[in-house]
């Protein structure tokens, strides 16, 4: 399965995050404790975090001793993870096509990246490719009913898209055929104040590139007094809906 996926507008979108990333990356926290949940016993000792972002987990497995390659798509991004001392070595590339050789890490590291690839399969190639042998790939990623109340409360103000749709869960399977995968779902839904705090999180993490390519405009007072009516919320506040899956690659 592959997407037409403009790298260079996500590696913007995501550059204009970097200085806010963190602390708007709850969703990026929650993930990737989940996925630490499923890491082999001695995963390691040189690890290469794909997709680092500003390197919150590249500096949890550094804390732990290992040697950790930082990669990302997006300049800023590195800038950030580097200003943080995240990794020992920085490398801007893109998981599609990891400019790195056979088996030269032990493990790979991927925490809410690979829905950004053109083609999941060939990524997670990528990923098994670079990893020695007896290593592990350990990656999340995005399925399809993601952000559905973005969704559903903008289709009944213009109809258009204003958040991308990600792979189903037959699409995510086909692309794993095949593959040395061991994964499981899980659902995440984060609350907010407000209709406009839900959307500023998903500017803040760098998640309103859209593959259509259409550049989102400024939001106006009618069109957010509409949100907040049409917005899905509950006693805690104003959802967001994620829908994950887990994968754990064995070389």
């Amino acid at each position: 399965m592959t997407l037409q996926v403009n790298k260079q507008a996500v590696a913007k979108a995501f550059g204009r995050a970097a200085q806010h990333y963190e602390q708007h990356a709850e969703l990026q926290r929650q993930s990737g404790d989940a996925l630490l949940a499923l890491a082999p016993a001695g995963f390691g000792p040189h690890l290469l975090d794909a997709g680092c972002g500003t390197g919150w987990y590249s500096r949890y497995w550094r804390d732990r001793g290992r040697e950790l390659t930082a990669l990302d798509l997006s300049s800023a991004m590195l800038d950030a993870a580097r200003e943080q001392r995240s990794a020992q070595h920085y490398l801007q590339g893109d998981i599609d096509h990891l400019p790195l050789p056979d088996a030269c890490v032990d493990g790979v590291w991927s925490n809410l990246a690979v829905q950004w690839s053109s083609d999941l399969r060939l990524a997670l190639q990528q990923f098994l490719r670079v990893t020695r042998p007896g290593g592990s790939v350990l990656f999340s990623t995005l399925l399809d009913g993601s952000l559905h109340e973005v969704h559903e409360a903008w289709a009944r103000l213009d109809g258009r898209q204003h958040a991308n749709r990600f792979l189903s869960a037959a699409q995510f399977s086909a692309a794993l055929t095949g593959l040395p995968a061991q994964c499981q779902p899980q659902t995440i839904t984060l609350h907010f104040p407000s209709a406009l705090s839900a959307m500023r999180s998903l500017k803040g993490i760098g998640a309103t590139h859209l593959h259509d390519g259409r550049g989102a405009q400024p939001l106006t007072r009618s069109q957010l007094t509409q949100l907040e009516q049409h917005w899905p919320q509950d006693t805690q506040g104003y959802r967001l809906s994620y829908h994950l899956m887990y994968g754990v690659l064995s070389k």
